[in-house]
This record gives structure tokens, sequence and C-alpha cells, in this order.
């Protein structure tokens, strides 16, 4: 018989660890680090499965790169989302997630995702051109709006209407709660989903996701009747797609990888796109080199150049190492007695890769809080050291078509626009349910359009 040893971690009750992850996760993990080493184990909620949070590149590879069948991922490791559905990619484990994964990866990447580029980039200029020279404001809300209409427009298809309207205020009023953290008390504790009557929480939640099916549902099988092969948003791809057994994804499939693209897609480019920008602006040298390589590609630059920016590359890596779209990877579920790490964890045990906690090792990145895309033009890191879209089998297949959206938003937004930030006082992150947000969004203030002659003359000087 196996001998089972969790690793060490903090002895406190259940209670006040989950207290602890709930109000200042980011703290208590560095706390823990600190103390037990970067392999740890934290218990939220008695009786449950005891969580090991791992921030070990050499260990992470060994979970990313064991047999999946050894361990479980999606709804089994925990992963539920009352809004994403069961036959979310997410949610899904084994040879279902595997068929889906490759139904879907085609329309995400190479050649049909750079189709975007022109929408992307009329989308920026669009929502930016609602600017007011001299006024500040906070940058986050516009960058939702820009991510809000990528998806909906590149992803469902919608053109503007009374459909796309009304499933864009409805999609706003669930995506983002008035208040957070008790949608995410719905989201980590089940228990707490009582239908109570009209105006209960979460009563009102199932509300809104049934307003939401039937218009995804409407436009799902009018899409059907009329088939249109010219088609290139994402939806019609996925339409289009067939399995090995030649049969295409059932409407409630599309649904549910529909939502999983929008709230994957929509919060997490938001912020990160509100986080560049504050760090391009907080630190003048960056933004000097950023316009210097951007004014280097002359007027309307092919996106697949700006893709290839190394510059920009950097700054976007660096950006999503400080505070990656998620803490941590999808958890796994031990199956059967499996040794990671040199230990021995019995089924049952929840392996975390903490992506937060492996981005600020001091070994791999000195000074790990200070915000230097250097790093990555310097050297390569490996998957287990960088990992900003998670690992293995289940790294995110929207990271392709997420950088190259991220790049093209900065690209426009730095091109044409002079700004600076509203405060010099450095910004904090706050929880926004399983985000982590800027404080206060990144106030700003918009000093001007960006001269042509200016960047033509920068451009002759450089």
């Amino acid at each position: 018989m196996p001998t089972f040893k969790l690793p060490d971690g903090p002895q406190t009750h259940p209670w006040i660890q989950t207290f602890q992850w709930l109000t200042r996760p980011l703290e208590y993990m560095e706390e823990c680090t600190k103390r037990y080493g970067d392999i740890f184990t934290l218990n939220f909620r008695q009786n449950s499965a005891p969580q090991v949070f791992i921030s070990n590149p050499q260990v992470i590879q060994q979970i990313f790169t064991t047999d999946p069948k050894l361990l479980d991922s999606g709804e089994p490791a925990g992963i539920k989302s009352p809004l994403l559905g069961q036959y979310s990619l997410i949610a899904l484990d084994g040879k279902p997630h595997q068929r889906q994964r490759k139904l879907l990866t085609p329309p995400l990447h190479g050649e049909r995702m750079q189709a975007y580029g022109q929408l992307i980039s009329d989308i920026t200029e669009q929502v930016t051109s609602q600017w007011q020279v001299g006024e500040t404001f906070a940058v986050r809300p516009s960058m939702q709006a820009i991510s809000f209409q990528v998806i909906l427009k590149a992803v469902f298809g919608l053109e503007d209407g009374p459909r796309y309207e009304k499933l864009k205020e409805l999609l706003i009023e669930i995506l983002n709660p008035k208040v957070p953290i008790l949608r995410t008390l719905l989201l980590i504790f089940p228990a707490l989903r009582q239908d109570l009557g009209a105006w209960s929480p979460w009563a009102k939640y199932l509300r809104l996701r049934s307003s939401i099916n039937e218009l995804i549902y409407a436009e799902i099988r009018e899409r059907k009747e009329k088939l249109d092969s010219s088609q290139t948003d994402i939806l019609s791809l996925m339409m289009a797609a067939r399995d090995e057994a030649g049969e295409p994804m059932t409407e409630v499939e599309l649904r549910d990888e529909l939502m999983t693209l929008l709230v994957a897609g929509h919060e997490t480019t938001a912020n990160t796109l509100s986080w560049a920008l504050y760090w391009i602006h907080h630190l003048p040298q960056v933004r000097e080199k950023l316009l210097q390589e951007l004014d280097n590609l002359g007027e309307q630059p092919d996106p697949n150049v700006i893709l290839r920016l190394p510059y920009l590359n950097a700054v976007c890596s660096e950006t999503l190492r400080i505070y990656p779209v998620a803490m941590s990877a999808l958890n796994r579920l031990v199956k059967s007695p499996l040794q990671i790490g040199g230990y021995t964890f019995e089924p049952g045990t929840l392996l975390v890769p903490s992506i937060y906690l492996t981005h600020h090792r001091e070994d791999l990145y000195p000074q790990p809080k200070q915000f230097k895309p250097e790093r990555f033009l310097e050297r390569q890191f490996t998957p287990y050291e960088y990992l900003p879209f998670g690992g293995g089998n289940r790294r995110c297949i929207g990271m392709a078509f997420a950088l190259f959206e991220m790049k093209l938003v900065l690209a426009t937004i730095l091109s044409d626009w002079q700004m600076e930030l509203a405060d010099s006082k450095p910004v904090q992150a706050v929880r926004h349910g399983l985000l982590f947000v800027p404080a206060g969004g990144v106030k700003m203030v918009v000093k001007g359009k960006r001269p042509q002659n200016e960047r033509v003359l920068e451009t002759s000087l450089s």
C-alpha cells in the first residue's frame, strides 16, 4: 500500500482558510509560499477535497504531461458554472472534451482568426472616438465595450439591430453584477443557489440566463434555416464543423460553447487591456519604446505585422505575467494513487497549478512586482514557467485570438491617442468576482489625437 502524505499547509479551520481565500487570495497565497514553499495544501470547507497549490515548474510539467486518464479535469474536478452549461469545453472531460476541442480549434486560429483584424481595429476606433479631450475617465469600461463588441460581432456574428442590443443589455447585466462578491459566493457555494422568490439573487440570475438562452437559440435556429457559406464569424464556422463521425454540434453544444467564449473572452481581455494601458503610461520609457516600434510601421500596418512586433509582444506578456487572466490553471482531480513532486497523492486530491505564484517566483522573474517587458526579450520561458492561459490538454483554446485582439487594440489606441494617467499613485489590484481588476478602472486623461505628421517625423528621426 502506498503511503499518502499531503504537503504542509495552514492548520487553521477550513472556514478561516476559505475566508482568507475569498477576501485576500493573492496575499494569502504569497504568505503560504513563504512559510511552506512552492507546494502547499489548503482546505476549503470541512469534508471537501484538499487542494494542493503548486508553483514549482518541474511539478507543473509533471501534471501537464501526465496521462489525462489519471487526472480528471472539467466538471469532475469541480469546474461547474451555471452559466456555461454542461457541454462547455471547460466542464467536459475525456473523449467529449477531445471532440469539442478538435471542432473548436480551427475557427480560433490561423487565417480564419486574422480575418477579424479590420473588425477589431474598427470597433476600437468607434469606441474611442467617444472620448473627450481633457476629461478624466476610467479606461476599463471602454475596454469592456471593445471586447464585448468584438465577441458579439466576430464570435456570434451579430449585426447591429434589436437582437444585438437586447443580448448586449442582458449579457452586461449577468456578467457585471452590482455586487460581484455575491456572484462569487453563488459560484463557489452551490448550496446558496436557492430560488427564494422573484427578487432573490439566484432567481434573478435564472431569469436572466433564460432570457439570454432564448435569444441565442433564436439566432442559431435562424442561421440553420438560411445557411450562408460565405459567413466567417465563429458561430457560422462552428455550425459548419463536423466531428470524425460526420456529426455537427447540437444546438445545446453550440449555445454552451458560445457562452464559454463570451465569458472567458470578455472580462478577461478587457481587464488585461486596462492593466496594459496602466503600465504603458505609468512607465514613460515603456511607452516611448512601444510608440517607436509602432510608428516604424507607417500608415495602415498589416495586422499580421502588428501581431509579430517583439516589444509589443513583450509588453503583453509582462502584463499577463504580473496579473494573469486566472490565478490558477484548471484543477486536476487525482483518480488513482499518483506520484508527483515527491509526494504520493490519494484519489480525491485536487492539484492546483498556481499561475500567479509561478509568475512571481524570484528565481524566474527577479523583482517580480516590477513591470519589465525586457524579461521576455532576454530569455525564453518554458510553458511550465510562463502559463498565463493554463497548460497541457486544458490550455485556453482562445489564447491566439485573445493575444491577437489585445495587440491590435493597443496598437490602434496608442497610434491614435496621446493619453496620460490622471494620478501618479500606483494602482492596486482588487478582487472582482474571479478576476483581479485595477482599482478605479485606471483613471486617464486624453490629451488629444496623435498628429499624423508627428508620427512621420518621429519615424524619420528614429
